[in-house]
């Protein structure tokens, strides 16, 4: 690789005249392009990378800064710098004539003459402390054979970093080499596997300081970050990313605490969709269920015994066997020998209070009944050399990717969506499959004419195709005042416009409980809220009913909890499938539905404060260092502390109750117990109980349902508990 080296800094006139806006600084590289900094408020900035050939990525669907403002279908030019606050800065210089560029909270020297490398050192402007640091042996490089270019950042070994996605393992990445690439990931390692289903190359560090600060790589190809695996005697320590073939343009963000930087992350990616209330509730999918030969009279039976069992429940997602022929699925089309009545059986789905969701898949075998026509209008993922569809192997078959980027694509699929899902008396569709694993090196989005690599454009195609989703139920929507619900299982940042999203396909083991745990909080801190993971574990052997409980315990305070599951035989996870803890796992679901009113206000504030719903207890008490170890607690909202059991056999568990300010301390959630704060407990874990803590002084609000009746999503309130 080569070093990018600059010649010297030049500012923007208005900068270099006083402290005005329009805040630019800009250093031309000596093989051509330029580098260009900006800052867009106090506390973030971007750098810019422009090569002298043009951007290869031209457009940004993930920056959408003006609340409630999306980003246009054909994606924000690269260069629109509008919808920023872009601050009055201070310059200054050193005696060794170093260049610094201000605003009250942020500060950047900008290094590096020509004979030097080019380099940016961030520092708190209040306190003088090293923010993020490029690396001053290289920071910049270029691969001219493979189009890579490589970011290098001084690394800290004390430091901790977070983000990424959904990535596996514990919570701090540091040490680890991870990658941004999406996959169909059945089955993978929940403590080591990687890649899984997202593109979000967002990293969020805390220095040794105590300051957090955020990096966000704008950039659809795939991205490898190195945050602490190698090191080079010539280079001290550091940390890279790799983008393959793709832009460097990227966003730093300071913050005093981890909310800070997050909350300007997630409004600079369009905020939170604020869903509708009732999925909120339990949803119970089963593949094997719909894959039936008699999949009607199955889920008929199934609404039956979800009565009978007294389970509440308040939707039901169907898996794409409603559209299958023996192994291959068939997207929008509906088998009409194991579903004789579709709307019949969705009729009855809603009269008994459970809002429906249907798989969809964005690609179709070529025996589908709509590829020729199709084909003929060029709607497909295309190869540059042929001018012919791609086709590759998908589900049993042979099949052609859907290219979202053609506006009669996108028309087509929103007209059967409407005809074959929403017609028949479902509410939502639940994007799946959609990570574009395209493997040939020739294919391309069209993106309106501008011809998008597929390697530079796979994630695009979930997010644009989860929109497609979102925004033909919205034109459906026969009562405007409800919000939008749909799901997606793929996609880079923006997609938390639009979808609930969630763990993928994750494998029934105790290690998956545990380290799925850490997972869903890893995506909170990324800036996806509404998470969750497939209750019991989707593939693999079913879970024995020790595990299983615990599964719905650990899960049943999380954003989304479905319960999905893909096994032999065609069995599924259903409540009531292991007698002697149906009862408990009956209570579990309805503690769920009595917290709803405080669940509830914490979607309200992940959409209008931009925090998330679960998080680290390091994110509510950022100054208790015990908090940054590995646990398996979690907080709901502000108040609520939940310690899942995720050991076989566990009855007590030895916890760590974070400090609280002004001698406040933890109150157990069923006995009022009180626990001392910034000390270490063990607490009962029987099996039929979840432990839950409040702190002092919070209030609860709680719903019950009506006389008789069981538990539903929209239950008054019907007292606030004090604590």
């Amino acid at each position: 690789m080569k070093p990018l080296l600059a010649q010297s800094w030049t500012l923007s006139p208005e900068l270099a005249a006083s402290s005005r806006t329009a805040p630019d600084a800009t250093s031309s590289f000596t093989t051509g392009g330029q580098l260009q900094l900006s800052f867009l408020s106090p506390t973030l900035a971007r750098v810019t990378v422009r090569p002298a050939e043009g951007f290869k990525e031209p457009h940004t669907w993930a920056i959408a800064p003006v609340a409630g403002s999306d980003v246009p279908w054909s994606g924000r030019p690269r260069e629109d710098m509008s919808g920023f606050e872009r601050p009055a800065l201070t310059v200054t210089q050193d005696p060794a004539g170093v260049t610094a560029l201000s605003s009250p909270r942020l500060s950047v020297r900008l290094l590096g003459d020509g004979q030097t490398p080019l380099r940016l050192h961030w520092v708190c402007a209040a306190t003088g402390k090293t923010v993020l640091e490029d690396r001053p042996t290289s920071a910049y490089l270029q691969e001219r054979r493979t189009g890579l270019v490589r970011h290098c950042v001084v690394r800290d070994p004390r430091e901790h970093y977070f983000g990424l996605g959904d990535k596996t393992g514990p919570l701090n990445l540091h040490g680890r080499r991870l990658r941004c690439l999406g996959q169909d990931a059945l089955g993978y390692d929940p403590q080591s596997g990687d890649p899984l289903y997202k593109h979000w190359p967002f990293v969020m560090s805390r220095t040794v300081d105590g300051l957090w600060v955020g990096l966000y790589y704008d950039t659809l190809a795939m991205c490898t970050f190195d945050l602490g695996c190698e090191h080079d005697n010539y280079h001290g320590f550091f940390r890279t990313v790799d983008i393959d073939d793709g832009d460097l343009d990227y966003y730093v963000m300071l913050g005093q605490t981890p909310a800070e930087v997050l909350a300007q992350f997630v409004a600079l990616i369009g905020g939170t969709h604020l869903p509708p209330r009732w999925s909120l509730g339990y949803a119970q999918t089963a593949m094997g269920l719909a894959d039936a030969p008699d999949a009607q009279n199955q889920l008929d039976r199934f609404i039956d015994l979800c009565a009978s069992q007294r389970i509440p429940i308040s939707s039901f997602h169907y898996g794409s066997g409603y559209s299958s022929r023996g192994k291959q699925r068939y997207v929008f089309t509906w088998n009409h020998d194991k579903f004789p009545d579709p709307k019949a059986i969705n009729h009855k789905f809603q009269s008994h209070g459970m809002r429906l969701v249907a798989n969809i898949k964005p690609c179709l075998l070529d025996d589908h009944p709509s590829y020729p026509a199709l084909n003929a209008q060029h709607a497909f993922i295309e190869d540059q050399s042929t001018g012919l569809a791609v086709v590759e192997p998908y589900w049993d078959g042979q099949g052609s990717h859907l290219d979202f980027t053609r506006a009669h694509t996108v028309a087509w699929w929103q007209a059967q969506l409407k005809q074959q899902v929403l017609d028949q008396g479902i509410d939502a569709g639940w994007n799946d499959n959609n990570e574009y694993a395209i493997q040939n090196e020739d294919a391309y989005s069209d993106a309106g004419g501008a011809r998008l690599a597929m390697h530079r454009s796979r994630p695009l195609h979930s997010l644009l195709m989860t929109r497609a989703t979102f925004e033909a139920q919205q034109a459906h929507a026969s009562d405007p005042s409800e919000a939008t619900f749909t799901v997606t299982r793929a996609g880079p940042p923006g997609l938390q416009r639009y979808a609930q999203t969630w763990s993928g396909d994750n494998t029934t083991s105790w290690a998956t409980l545990k380290w799925n745990l850490r997972t869903g909080l890893q995506m909170s801190l990324s800036g996806m809220f509404n998470v969750g993971h497939d209750v019991g574990g989707f593939y693999g052997p079913l879970p024995e009913p020790e595990l299983f409980l615990r599964w719905v315990q650990a899960c049943c305070l999380n954003p989304r909890m479905v319960m999905n599951s893909w096994k032999d035989g065609g069995i599924s996870n259903l409540p009531w499938m292991h007698p002697e803890v149906t009862d408990a796992v009956r209570d579990a679901i309805a503690l769920r539905y009595r917290l709803m009113p405080y669940l509830w206000t914490c979607f309200e504030q992940a959409a209008q404060k931009h925090v998330p719903i679960i998080r680290p207890t390091f994110f509510n008490f950022p100054d208790d260092l015990q908090c940054l170890e590995d646990s398996d607690e979690f907080m709901l909202g502000e108040s609520i502390l939940v310690s899942p059991v995720v050991t076989p056999g566990q009855r007590e568990k030895r916890i760590y109750m974070p400090e609280l300010p002004d001698g406040r301390c933890w109150l157990d959630f069923q006995t009022r117990q009180r626990f001392a704060a910034g000390a270490w407990h063990t607490v009962a874990a029987p099996l039929g109980h979840l432990p839950m803590f409040v702190v002092q002084g919070a209030k609860i609000a709680v719903a019950s349902p009506l006389p008789g009746q069981l538990p539903r999503h929209d239950d008054p309130v019907s007292e606030i508990l004090d604590f």
